[in-house]
């Protein structure tokens, strides 16, 4: 089945935490709309209370706050979200997604609005693999590190140098040097 993509803004140390989720784990989020705010337990949160600030559809294109419903319509916009103009006065149509999460969503953009007792780098920490009891360890592929030994130094032998062309004198000048008068 399709899987909802969680990118998790913590203001406070400003990070973002990335979680994938299955869409029927989380199927009391969908109906809600941005700005609505849910509980950290549905996506393995415990204690955190997280608002939903945007997101992305299947195909790429970004949820609206202004486009009510699960709809897909191209809109006029001159400025944030979704369009940032490089010019004052300029507009674009665009094509944007409703502001209500669907099964077609990708990717729901959060923010955490109250803590939980444990600090997400704790929760987002990645695991180290232990080995059970019956496997041998897996060996970690280090760098490899080639040494670089240097030459012996060689003699410069002196190779016979070949005879330069010599240079033809070039042209005088056209004017005739001045007589001195007596």
């Amino acid at each position: 089945m399709a899987m909802f993509k969680f990118v998790i803004a913590d203001p406070k140390t400003r990070k973002s935490y990335k979680v994938e989720k299955d869409q029927n784990e989380v199927v009391g989020l969908v109906g809600k709309k941005i700005g609505d705010k849910f509980n950290g337990d549905l996506i393995g949160l415990k204690g955190y209370e997280i608002t939903i600030t945007g997101g992305t559809d299947k195909d790429g294109f970004p949820m609206h706050p202004d486009v009510h419903g699960m709809v897909k319509k191209k809109i006029i916009l001159s400025g944030p979200p979704c369009f940032h103009p490089q010019k004052k006065g300029m507009r674009k149509r665009k094509m944007v997604v409703g502001n209500t999460i669907s099964n077609t969503i990708a990717q729901i953009n959060c923010k955490i609005i109250k803590e939980g007792s444990k600090k997400l780098e704790e929760l987002f920490a990645k695991k180290e693999e232990k080995p059970t009891e019956g496997e041998t360890p897996k060996e970690e592929k280090k760098p490899e590190v080639k040494e670089i030994k240097e030459k012996p130094k060689e003699e410069k032998v002196e190779k016979p140098v070949k005879e330069e062309k010599k240079e033809q004198p070039k042209e005088k000048s056209k004017e005739k040097p001045k007589e001195e008068k007596k």
